[in-house]
């Protein structure tokens, strides 16, 4: 069970190759599920994409970034605008667990828990290939979580950019060799 008082920011390895986060949000938990799934709320913290909730649907994320916060923070060299993912949903449970399938970057599963008046939020990432894309990974969730938690309350975000170049030092330093 997670100690709501102790609650770190920064994902952990539960296993070699999976990294875990979790957030304390503002509810109501429809609230927050909306977030997860409905493409023109998703955009505002991750990606968009229209999402068919049911088992096997394919559906694409569409990152743009530098959209997410005003101002964006410098872009670093070699990331591009758009970035395009295809996924396919493996579980759903409205309004409490999703889990889907990334190509070339393994699993996600985002469960809700109510918790009086906030949701606890955990995102399981599972198969990250190498240490490079857990660094990655670590950092870009890390920082799309914080833009939600913004979001839901009603507060400015800080420069995505800046936050994921930060945060990646952060994760390079976290995640063992």
């Amino acid at each position: 069970m997670t100690d709501l008082a102790t609650l770190d920011a920064y994902g952990v390895l539960t296993e070699p190759a999976t990294l875990t986060i979790q957030r304390l949000l503002p509810g109501p938990i429809e609230r927050v599920w909306a977030y997860l799934t409905d493409g023109d709320l998703r955009r505002k913290w991750l990606a968009a994409g229209a999402m068919e909730l049911e088992v096997g649907a394919p559906f694409e994320l569409v990152w743009r970034n530098d959209e997410l916060t005003d101002p964006p923070g410098a872009r670093p060299q070699g990331f591009s605008e758009e970035h395009r993912m295809q996924s396919r949903i493996t579980e759903i449970d409205p309004p409490r667990k999703i889990s889907f399938a990334w190509s070339r970057s393994g699993d996600v599963t985002i469960e809700l828990e109510p918790k009086g008046r906030q949701v606890l939020l955990t995102l399981t990432h599972r198969r990250l290939p190498e240490r490079s894309m857990m660094t990655m990974v670590g950092a870009g969730w890390h920082a799309h979580l914080d833009i939600l938690v913004a979001r839901v309350s009603g507060t400015a975000p800080a420069p995505f950019w800046d936050t994921w170049l930060r945060l990646r030092s952060e994760y390079d330093r976290r995640v063992p060799a």
